[in-house]
């Protein structure tokens, strides 16, 4: 038998924010890297450290000792600082699947200007990780995943219990849904198994005693891993003297200072027995349910909101609009994009997204959150009116002096029908003119707003509400002047886009036509088949007494009833995991009266208010303090909610567009009550042991019914997009904007619950940090769709309905002018009835245009596509852009490319 090998690998595992605000941590990481770098000059005794696979660390550091640039940048050229491969140590659950591609890019393309990535699949701390990691692994040139929960739970103060494993050894086989395995190392005495090696003799022999028997319980080679380090935890300055102390002790041990790449190549060849493959998602499925820390997808919800619409604004509105702009000649701004991803990318940390830090932290995230979202708004704002202005609308010219062309941008990847506001300016009179305030304000306030319609390129009527926002001032900021002030007359125009193309364009005006006028009054329609029916062709809705709805799917035949139930339960648990109190019954508005009013019917759209005027307890009751401060494990608390009530209002507003695939349902309301969680309810009545949710470039299955180990009797779940429950010829899509929990209830209906709100007062974990915010107080409101098909919710077009449900709209105002752009256009024309749409960008390396699909099925399927306005060379790619396999157009320039289950292929085009 070989000789056993203990590989001691120095780290840190770095929160940039957690228990502390960021900048306390951030002084500590200084020090910490000084102290680093002193003892990297003062010889090679100390081999190497583990940057903790995040190229941020550098930036954060170099923020504060700029000067340090060359020392640092030796070190890691000479391979003693190992650094990458991601920008940040990201959740794998609550960030988008192109953020994860994006912070893999992001990360490689940082450590390139210090020396060579690590090609290390890195997640310590990450709460369970995503069916499609080992696919992302294989796509980046990496082979291998370290990982620390999932497989088996973490308890209190992280240290791991021995039970519920799915893994034989701590080395492990992991394949995703598409086939890709990667080497699994599961850090099963957890990632500080080496830490704080002692010098002493007598102490090193106790310690290494008990550490070696752990190592060798779970391993399955004489490689034995030791992690030397752990959260925030400083260099171990003397572990050289502490490595020769245990080479004396242990001479049938050889003890090393090692490193990630050398430990994965000495595994690699010592294994010598077939190793458990673990397929999928690792949620610690197999587990009693009460450390999965599942209920950070619900803490803090308005930073998960947040999140999603930064992320949609820029994968699926900045980007592919940049990319138009691009090819049009306006350059795509690479450094913006990645200031803009990197500031959102620092709220993607598990401890940030997650919602589980003090209050600091999250005070300090909204402000992240709002900074990327200008920038990004920015790049849409110039992108949006570059491709606007380069449409031709001589079409409209026809209609007069004045028509007010708009350009509705559909930046999804399938066709669009959907209500949309645009506001536009009737007129503007610039302050340059000198007419003077007064004047000025007159002739604004005199505009004649009458005589108009909404029509599109071909001179159809579009039926459409407007609204006079009235006299507005507003600047231009040119790029080669000062700014131009201007008093304007702005309308709002509220009108249903109907087939505008993906990734493209239709184009509209706002003209003014008696004889169009005319036919828009005589073609007024309502989608109200009552005070409380909505109607269109394939959905119908009738709301009842108690505010709950019955869906009637007309394509299917299919009845939903009592769906927008609303429940309320209480929460003695902390932002990590919700605990229900012991016998508590659930509060509901099945039993309430609602006031129920219709406050929209138009042509286009027909909307209806729902309001609950309820009382709920006002917090828990006072035992909860006392446990929090005795520090009792949530599972075992006591408390229960407190006797007083308070008024809790729930204004709904369900609405049914004309071309509507789902029905839309907007929540809002004022939270005044601690320590509680807020759910809507969706019964399905369907027959399913398995539903299906949507998650990182996967259609991720799971069993309704949790395994027999489960004690906890919540079952909730992670979702991006969506989750859905079908059986044959019937299925219920439930859509949501940053909601990111759910649960599929075990109560002979299969309701889909989806977490609108969960209020807790404190941080959890290994002490007591009370976090008074979390308890989100204020105004909230939440968005969801509930989309109705016929058992298969990708052919069906369900689950493209609800991706898009998740991209806003965009518009812009233009003027007549002749232009390069058709008023209707799009570019791209793709098929692939299996395939989502995922991405178009511009490749920094390149300058190439970059498209990405996934395969939302477990079976092949097949992608055609063409791209008008390239001649150039198609190629296929992977998420790190890198050009691969050239890939042979038709002669009419389309290319067809088969896409294997669960694939995700990028298809990279020259220009």
């Amino acid at each position: 038998m070989s000789k056993k090998k203990a590989h001691i690998i120095s780290h840190t595992h770095w929160d940039r924010e957690w228990y502390l605000p960021y900048e306390k941590h951030h002084m500590r990481l200084i020090s910490l890297v000084d102290s680093l770098l002193d003892k990297l000059d003062a010889g090679t005794e100390f081999k190497s450290f583990y940057m903790d696979g995040q190229t941020i660390i550098l930036e954060d550091y170099l923020q504060v000792r700029p000067e340090q640039r060359e020392r640092l940048e030796k070190h890691i050229k000479d391979g003693r600082i190992i650094i990458g491969p991601w920008y940040i140590l990201q959740d794998a659950f609550l960030t988008s699947s192109e953020a994860n591609v994006r912070n893999m890019q992001v990360g490689h393309h940082d450590a390139k200007r210090y020396g060579v990535p690590a090609k290390v699949g890195y997640y310590p701390d990450t709460f369970g990780l995503t069916g499609q990691t080992p696919q992302l692994m294989k796509q980046s040139g990496i082979n291998n995943v370290f990982f620390g929960r999932g497989v088996k739970p973490t308890g209190f103060n992280n240290m791991v219990s021995d039970s519920g494993y799915e893994s034989s050894f701590s080395e492990l086989i992991w394949e995703g849904p598409d086939g890709s395995k990667v080497l699994g190392i599961l850090f099963a005495n957890w990632y500080s198994n080496g830490n704080e090696v002692p010098v002493d003799e007598q102490e090193a022999k106790a310690y290494w005693e008990r550490k070696l028997a752990d190592a060798e319980k779970y391993a399955s080679t004489g490689e034995l891993l030791f992690m030397n380090g752990v959260d925030h935890q400083p260099v171990q300055l003397d572990l050289p003297e502490a490595i020769e102390t245990a080479k004396k002790l242990y001479p049938e041990v050889e003890f090393i200072h090692s490193n990630f790449p050398d430990y994965i190549d000495a595994v690699e060849q010592a294994v010598d027995r077939e190793l458990s493959s673990v397929r999928g998602e690792l949620r610690s499925q197999r587990t009693d349910g009460w450390g999965t820390l599942v209920n950070t997808a619900s803490a803090r919800i308005y930073l998960k909101q947040m999140n999603q619409k930064g992320q949609a604004l820029l994968e699926k509105v900045a980007e592919p609009l940049a990319s138009l702009a691009d090819l049009l000649g306006k350059p795509y701004p690479h450094h913006t994009f990645t200031y803009a991803w990197k500031t959102l990318m620092q709220n993607h940390p598990h401890d940030s997204i997650c919602g589980c830090s003090v209050d600091e932290v999250h005070r300090e995230m909204v402000t992240r959150f709002d900074k990327s979202r200008h920038v990004t708004e920015t790049i849409i704002d110039d992108s949006k009116q570059t491709i606007a202005d380069a449409v031709d609308t001589t079409v409209f010219s026809k209609y007069g002096e004045d028509p007010v062309p708009l350009v509705a941008f559909n930046t999804s990847g399938w066709d669009r029908s959907g209500v949309i506001s645009v506001e536009v300016d009737a007129a503007r009179l610039y302050f340059r003119e000198n007419l003077g305030l007064e004047e000025t304000t007159r002739r604004m306030s005199s505009v004649d707003l009458s005589g108009r319609v909404l029509v599109d390129a071909e001179g159809n009527v579009i039926p459409c509400t407007v609204e006079d926002l009235g006299l507005l001032f507003g600047y231009d900021l040119p790029d080669d002047k000062f700014r131009q002030p201007y008093s304007c007359r702005r309308v709002r125009l509220t009108f249903e886009a109907a087939n505008v193309p993906a990734l493209g364009l239709k184009t509209f005006a706002w003209v003014r036509s008696s004889a169009a006028a005319s036919a828009s009054a005589s073609a007024k329609t309502s989608l109200l088949a009552g005070s409380r029916t909505l109607e269109n062709g394939k959905l119908k809705v009738e709301i009842a007494d108690n505010g709950s709805f019955t869906l009637t799917d007309k394509q299917t035949g299919r009845v939903y009833r009592d769906l927008g139930i609303y429940e309320n339960v209480g929460d003695i648990g902390n932002e990590y995991m919700f605990r229900q109190p012991d016998g508590e019954e659930a509060l509901t508005t099945r039993g309430l009266k609602a006031d129920i009013n219709v406050i929209e019917d138009t042509p286009y759209r027909a909307s209806v208010e729902i309001v609950h005027h309820w009382e709920i307890p006002a917090s828990a009751d006072e035992k909860l303090d006392q446990e929090q401060r005795e520090l009792i494990w949530y599972p075992n608390r006591k408390a229960q909610r407190s006797k007083e009530l308070i008024p809790f209002t729930i204004r709904t507003i369900v609405s049914l567009s004309k071309n509507g695939k789902g029905v839309s349902i907007e929540t809002s309301f004022n939270n005044q009550a601690k320590d509680h969680r807020l759910r809507a309810l969706f019964p399905t009545d369907l027959q399913a042991a398995v539903h299906n949710v949507d998650s990182m470039f996967e259609i991720a299955k799971r069993d309704t019914v949790p395994a027999e180990e489960w004690e906890n009797p919540s079952n909730t779940q992670h979702q991006q997009a969506f989750v859905d429950v079908s059986e044959t010829g019937a299925g219920l899509t439930v859509a949501n904007l940053g909601l990111n929990e759910y649960e599929v209830l075990r109560d002979g209906r299969n309701t889909i619950a989806v977490t609108l709100l969960r209020a807790t007062g404190e941080l959890g974990d290994w002490g007591l940090f009370p976090t008074p915010e979390a308890q989100c107080l204020g105004e909230h409101t939440v968005h969801m769709e509930v989309i109705p098909h016929n058992g298969d919710g990708i052919r069906s077009g369900a689950y493209a309905e609800a991706y898009q449900f998740q991209i806003p709209w965009t518009a812009a105002q233009t003027g007549v002018h002749a232009g390069s752009v058709t008023p209707d256009y799009a570019p791209l024309a793709w098929n692939g009835q299996e395939l989502a749409f995922s991405s178009l960008k511009v490749s920094e390396e390149s300058g190439d245009l970059m498209f990405r699909w996934y395969n939302m099925d477990s079976s092949s399927a097949e992608l055609s596509f063409a791209f008008k306005p390239v001649n150039g060379s198609y190629y296929k790619s992977n998420i790190l852009e890198e050009q691969g396999e050239a890939l042979q157009p038709a002669n009419d320039g389309s290319l067809t490319l088969p896409v294997g289950p669960c694939e995700i292929v990028t298809v990279g085009v020259s220009k």
